[in-house]
């Protein structure tokens, strides 16, 4: 009961809340910010000189000194520039503590310095960041542990007003989705509902190594993977650790973790041990879906954070390690009204429920019209390592709707209207000491890329670096469009009832392409899908396209999300993301095979050869035919070592002159990337035969098992 009336009182502590306002703030500027906040309605100045001057008054009073605009610019990670709350000292030589609207509202950040896409050049360098007042401010300890900064959510924006961040499209969609699911819930009679939310909960899987053992690993340090490993003795394969005991030490770093997201107001929820060894999960429960991106991005970095208090180092990388699991990130999304309707709950007769089974029809048709985009939300170099491997779902997009929505589809198409829906069937365990309960009315598939799961789809293709803000993005302009699409189809009809009938109808039996229920991984659904003419779109090079084709422009501008020029930008920017990465990381082969893995070799045979003739001269009847054979092996594989580091050189050099766009990245993937795998397949051969004291970095061993 102490823990958890603890957790009870220092949640959200941190965070200038609702109920933090309601108490500071006046009620009238409290009522107004409310109706910015639920209805978009503009901020008097006025009313934000009272909200900053309270905020800062909270913040001082937890121990702030300083205020950040913290954002999210298209790097991956957050961005945040402090400013003190000083103002210009006074002619006795003191400072008054200062925070005006003017400042909470807006600030100035250097635009030219982040990823634009060729939106700003280097000497237009004026960019703003603007309050999102829908994420609450919180305040977190700075660098030294001793002081505090008060961030302030805002969105980042070009000084011609291009999107140069994640939350401003991502705003820009919740717009629109909103706008679109009161259009078709009002055909259904409702009323009272003002407002629609898309929320999202976002799990986050990640590694935890040994710092020490981190430190010694260069590849870990400048690529977040390892470039080089053999497999140890043993891997993932007895499922022990998944859902095992967790360790003492890593049970403190979580204990930790919990406490900062909840002083951060992060409903950090569920916790446990990942299917490979040394991998970890954390999930919160639902949040509006501009809160939610925010608060994963606070999760990833307390994680890394009380990682370095703990003597650990976190691995967000999508594949920090082969031959074992890698690490996603599910995006559990669903549309609620304000007045408390789960608009994806099927309920217990679905069969019933018509505006249910429009919506799950629309959503079908969304995936269905922009599967190719979907999948491109999820592109990220590492999730190239990762997507269609056995912990994560295949890179051709399908959705599993579960045997009872699937029975139901099944009957509409046949027979054009849907008569029953699967019961619940009772578990009945055998032990008579055990209680029997009434099963889901369906299973899960965890080799589905979108999946139906109750009340929710969980897309689990989006790899654990990255921010969930790209597939809301697109999971809330998709839908939108549907949604639009069928209002204007009903709201033109003289019989509502069966317009309704009909478009269900047409909609499911044109789009029952995309609804797969069997096995993703299997080489069998490849064939089914390329049959079904479902794209497998296997890696991020092959995905950029698709953010500009005018299929996708013309969706994103309809609803006023993207324009033509945000779209290229972002393309351009993914391609060179694309080439920056893998070029950091050949040149970081390069650097380790060189100065560290070779001459370790060299060592390694110039002592086997010595002591072999050592051997020879004291006795030449000993057989030294073992120590030959290991000599002629290792220096074969030196030779191929060298050989693939020599092309290696060779080919990194030829793709940094490239000109930077779609070519240089085509070109590090298709020719750098595979040259890149023949020096690692050398090199782990080597480490299974070379002394251990002699090889340069710790092993998979070390770091997986050694925590």
């Amino acid at each position: 009961m102490s823990e958890i009336m603890n957790v009870a009182n220092i949640f959200g502590e941190n965070v200038f809340n609702d109920s933090v306002m309601q108490e500071r703030l006046p009620k009238k500027v409290y009522k107004e910010l409310k109706r910015t906040i639920q209805e978009g309605k503009e901020l008097e100045p006025s009313i934000a000189d009272v909200v900053a001057h309270e905020m800062k008054e909270w913040a001082i009073e937890k121990g702030a000194t300083h205020y950040s605009h913290w954002f999210q610019p298209l790097t991956g990670a957050t961005a945040e520039k402090h400013d003190a709350f000083i103002s210009a000292p006074k002619s006795d030589g003191k400072v008054l503590m200062e925070f005006s609207g003017k400042a909470l509202i807006k600030g100035e950040s250097d635009a030219s310095s982040f990823p634009s896409g060729g939106l700003r050049a280097t000497f237009e360098a004026r960019g703003y960041t603007a309050w999102d007042c829908t994420s609450p401010a919180f305040i977190k300890k700075d660098a030294t542990g001793e002081g505090a900064i008060l961030y302030i959510p805002t969105a980042f924006c070009s000084y011609t007003g291009e999107a140069l961040d994640q939350k401003t499209p991502l705003l820009r969609s919740m717009e629109a989705i909103n706008k679109q699911t009161l259009r078709l819930i009002r055909l259904f009679g409702n009323t009272t509902a003002q407002k629609v939310t898309p929320s999202v909960g976002a799990e986050q899987e990640y590694f935890l190594v040994d710092r020490e053992k981190y430190l010694k690993r260069k590849d870990l340090v400048f690529t977040g993977r390892t470039l080089f490993g053999a497999m140890p003795p043993k891997g993932q394969e007895l499922d022990d650790h998944y859902f095992g005991a967790i360790r003492e030490r890593i049970a403190l770093f979580m204990k930790d973790v919990n406490e900062e997201l909840w002083k951060l107001g992060v409903s950090a929820k569920t916790q446990h041990n990942e299917a490979a060894p040394a991998q970890h999960e954390l999930a919160p429960i639902y949040a509006q879906c501009n809160v939610a991106v925010d608060h994963n991005q606070l999760v990833m970095e307390t994680l890394k954070q009380v990682a370095y208090r703990h003597n650990l180092h976190c691995l967000l990388h999508e594949k920090p390690f082969a031959g074992v699991n890698g690490s996603g990130k599910h995006n559990n999304w669903s549309l609620t009204t304000d007045d408390g309707v789960n608009l994806l709950d099927p309920g217990k007769t679905p069969h019933e429920n018509i505006q249910f089974l429009l919506i799950l029809a629309c959503v079908l048709r969304a995936v269905d019209r922009h599967a190719e985009l979907l999948r491109e939300s999820a592109a990220d170099v590492g999730n190239d390592h990762r997507l269609g491997a056995n912990e994560a779902p295949p890179a051709i997009i399908s959705v599993y709707l579960g045997a009872q929505l699937e029975d139901v589809l099944s009957q509409l198409i046949s027979t054009g209207s849907a008569t029953h829906s699967i019961k619940r069937e009772r578990l009945e365990t055998g032990v008579n000491t055990l209680p029997d309960f009434a099963k889901d009315a369906t299973d899960r598939n965890r080799t589905a890329p979108l999946a139906f799961t109750g009340n929710k789809f969980e897309f689990r293709m989006v790899g654990s670096r990255d921010s969930v803000a790209a597939s809301t993005i697109v999971l809330n302009t998709i839908v939108a469009e549907s949604f639009a699409d069928a209002c204007d189809y009903l709201e033109a009809q003289e019989d509502f009832s069966m317009g309704v009938h009909d478009l269900i109808k047409k909609y499911a039996s044109e789009h029952q392409r995309i609804v797969f229920s069997g096995n993703g991984y299997s080489k069998e659904w490849v064939k089914e899908a390329e049959r079904r003419g479902l794209p497998n779109i296997a890696t991020m090079v092959e995905a950029i396209p698709y953010l500009v084709t005018d299929k996708t422009v013309e969706l994103f501008e309809r609803f006023g999300v993207f324009t033509r020029a945000e779209l290229e930008s972002r393309a351009e920017i993914q391609y060179e993301t694309y080439a920056k990465v893998i070029n950091i990381e050949s040149r970081s082969m390069i650097d380790i095979a060189s100065k560290h893995i070779i001459p370790a070799v060299i060592k390694y045979i110039t002592s086997l050869a010595t002591s072999i003739n050592q051997v020879k001269e004291a006795c030449d009847v000993v057989d030294v035919s073992v120590q030959t054979e290991l000599l002629q092996e290792s220096s074969n594989l030196l030779a191929d070592t060298r050989k693939a580091l020599k092309e290696l050189i060779e080919l990194t050099e030829q793709a940094s002159s490239m000109k930077r766009g779609k070519e240089q990245a085509e070109f590090y993937q298709k020719e750098v990337v595979p040259v890149m795998q023949a020096l690692r397949t050398a090199v782990d051969k080597l480490e299974m035969i070379v002394n251990k004291e002699m090889w340069p970095m710790p092993s998979y061993g070390d770091l997986l098992f050694e925590v």
